[in-house]
C-alpha cells in the first residue's frame, strides 16, 4: 500500500512539473489582447485615412464646382445696378464694394445635388459625384448619394464689379459621410479582460454599424461658372 501511495505521489509530482501545453495556455491569454491591438490599429488607421481623403475630396469638389456651371438654380449671371447713385452713375466696372448699393447683392443660393434644375447643373453634379463616390468610404448598404452634397453660392462685393460676371464664393459640403468599423473591438476587449464592462459596451456601441463623419466643406471663389463646361 505504501509503495502504491508513493508511486501515485511520484506521478502527481511529475505531472505538476510538466510544462507540455503551457504555450497554448499562454496564447489563450495573449491572443485576445494581440487581436484587439492589431485590429484596432487597422480600423482606426482606416478611419484616419478616410478622414483625410474626405477632406481632400471636398477641396477637389469645390474646385470643380468653381469652374463648372452652377449646380443650383437662380444663381445670377451678371451683377446688376443697385440703389446707389452718384454723379457718375456709377459707371459699369465700378467695384461692388465701392459703396453700399453699387450692385444688387443677391442672397446666398443653396441646394443639394438631389434635383439639379437643368442639364448643365446635372452635368456638374454628375461630374462631382462620379469623382466623390470613389474617393470616400462608401458602402452599398449605406444611405449616401447626391443629396448628401450641398452647394452654396454666396455674394462677395470685393470679388465683383458692376455689369461684370457674377463671381460668388462657392462652397461644397459633404454631409453625413458613413464609415463602418469591420472589427469586433468591443467583444475582443471584453475577452481580453475576462468579461464585459460598461467600457467594453461603450466600445461595442461606438464601433458597431455605420458611423457618421463630421461634415466636410471647402470654399473657393467661382471663376467662370456658367461658361465652364469641362473644368
Amino acid at each position: 500500500m505504501n509503495r502504491r501511495i508513493h508511486s501515485i505521489t511520484r506521478e502527481l509530482s511529475r505531472f505538476f512539473r510538466k510544462e507540455d501545453g503551457s504555450t497554448i495556455v499562454e496564447m489563450a491569454f495573449v491572443m485576445p489582447i494581440f487581436l484587439l491591438i492589431f485590429l484596432g490599429l487597422i480600423d482606426f488607421g482606416r478611419l484616419a485615412f478616410h478622414y483625410v481623403a474626405a477632406e481632400k475630396t471636398a477641396q477637389v469638389a469645390a474646385r470643380m464646382a468653381a469652374v463648372l456651371p452652377a449646380a443650383c438654380g437662380g444663381v445670377p449671371i451678371t451683377n446688376s445696378r443697385g440703389g446707389y447713385t452718384d454723379i457718375t452713375g456709377p459707371r459699369f466696372g465700378t467695384n461692388c464694394d465701392f459703396a453700399s448699393g453699387v450692385c444688387v447683392e443677391p442672397a446666398a443660393t443653396i441646394c443639394t445635388g438631389a434635383n439639379p434644375p437643368n442639364a448643365a447643373a446635372q452635368d456638374t453634379v454628375d461630374g462631382i459625384w462620379n469623382m466623390l463616390q470613389f474617393a470616400v468610404p462608401n458602402d452599398p448598404t449605406a444611405t449616401f448619394d447626391e443629396s448628401n452634397i450641398t452647394f452654396a453660392y454666396e455674394f462677395d462685393p470685393q470679388m465683383n464689379f458692376l455689369g461684370g460676371p457674377y463671381v460668388p464664393m462657392v462652397t461644397v459640403t459633404i454631409e453625413e459621410l458613413p464609415f463602418r468599423f469591420v472589427s469586433p473591438l468591443g467583444a475582443l476587449a471584453a475577452l481580453a479582460i475576462g468579461g464585459a464592462t460598461p467600457q467594453t459596451d461603450d466600445l461595442t456601441n461606438a464601433t458597431t454599424g455605420f458611423k457618421i463623419f463630421s461634415d466636410f466643406s471647402a470654399t473657393l471663389p467661382g471663376e467662370d461658372l456658367a461658361s465652364g463646361t469641362s473644368g
